[in-house]
């Protein structure tokens, strides 16, 4: 299928010669906050998983793709797995202090939750 008919909004097909579809122009992709102006908690959760910890890192403004990249980053890092999911980065395991200590290093504003 064509870029520019999978960016078509609201109609499927029209029998109308004259008719101009509307395209989807506008990005619909947040534009990412540069680190400085980021505002991240990182915290641990276990409800709902089995009494497994999970580092949260919750707050990231930006898109999906830098989300992912910074979520790939952290696993590495942390030598666990993890998703991105709903907007947070889950990271298996405990990993708060060496979150924190990245996220800072990089210029992100990173405070410790719970």
């Amino acid at each position: 299928m064509s870029k520019e008919r999978r960016e078509r909004v609201n109609i499927v097909y029209s029998t109308n010669p004259d008719y101009r579809y509307e395209h989807d122009i506008a990005g619909s992709e947040q534009e990412t906050l540069e680190p400085a102006k980021q505002k991240l908690t990182v915290r641990l959760d276990k409800k709902q998983r089995g009494g497994k910890k999970v580092t949260l890192v919750q707050g990231f403004s930006g898109s999906e793709d830098d989300l992912k990249d910074l979520g790939k980053i952290l696993k590495t890092r942390c030598g666990a797995g993890g998703a991105v999911k709903d907007g947070e980065i889950l990271i298996q395991g405990d990993f708060r202090d060496k979150i924190v200590e990245y996220l800072t290093k990089e210029g992100y504003k990173a405070k410790r939750g719970n």
